[in-house]
């Protein structure tokens, strides 16, 4: 293993580690410490690789955006656009084990924005890219582009997507999600339509 791969894998091992803690204790217990014993390193291994807390908790906010994407482009395609558009938008609503830690460890991380401003820059371009996602299964739906209609129906999906995540993080996981899988097929309806 080349010692580019090596120091990748360990970086995302102390990632990892970041949002385990975070989901098991809390974004406050997040620390240098804590972490490295997550991970089963020792401190000083850990700072040779990320030498402040800031780093580690950017890091670990990017490659949880990084693994996200990952998952969305690893959707296969499907013949039916609706389709298609509907597995999307399961991917990123939090109704799989991997989706839903992701969203908890996304607050969380968000939520420290005040103490790890770069955090903004994280969010902000993750925002970003959910709006682009959301303008092209729009595109995708109706075959337009770039219009006023689409640009709405873009913002409407996106805000339904946001909402429905929130709506979902606060349920149980063992509760019934077909009700937000039944708001998602009737805006992709009510989208295809128009």
């Amino acid at each position: 293993m080349s010692r580019t791969m090596d120091r990748d894998a360990r970086k995302a091992q102390l990632a990892e580690a970041v949002w385990q803690v975070i989901l098991d204790q809390g974004i406050s217990a997040v620390s240098v410490r804590t972490v490295a014993e997550r991970a089963g390193v020792v401190v000083g291994s850990l700072r040779h690789v990320f030498p402040t807390r800031s780093e580690l908790v950017r890091f670990s906010a990017e490659l949880m955006v990084e693994r996200a994407t990952e998952r969305l482009l690893a959707t296969t395609p499907h013949d039916d656009p609706r389709e298609y558009v509907f597995a999307i938008v399961q991917h990123v609503l939090p109704l799989e084990v991997d989706s839903r830690a992701e969203l908890e460890v996304n607050l969380a991380l968000f939520a420290e924005r005040a103490a790890v401003p770069e955090l903004v820059e994280v969010r902000d371009d993750a925002h970003r890219q959910l709006a682009g996602l959301s303008v092209r299964l729009v595109e995708m739906l109706t075959g337009e582009r770039d219009t006023p209609a689409t640009t709405r129906q873009a913002r409407r999906l996106h805000a339904l997507v946001d909402g429905l995540a929130f709506h979902l993080i606060h349920q149980s996981p063992e509760d019934d999600c077909a009700w937000a899988l039944d708001i998602i097929r009737d805006e992709i309806a009510t989208i295809s339509d128009t």
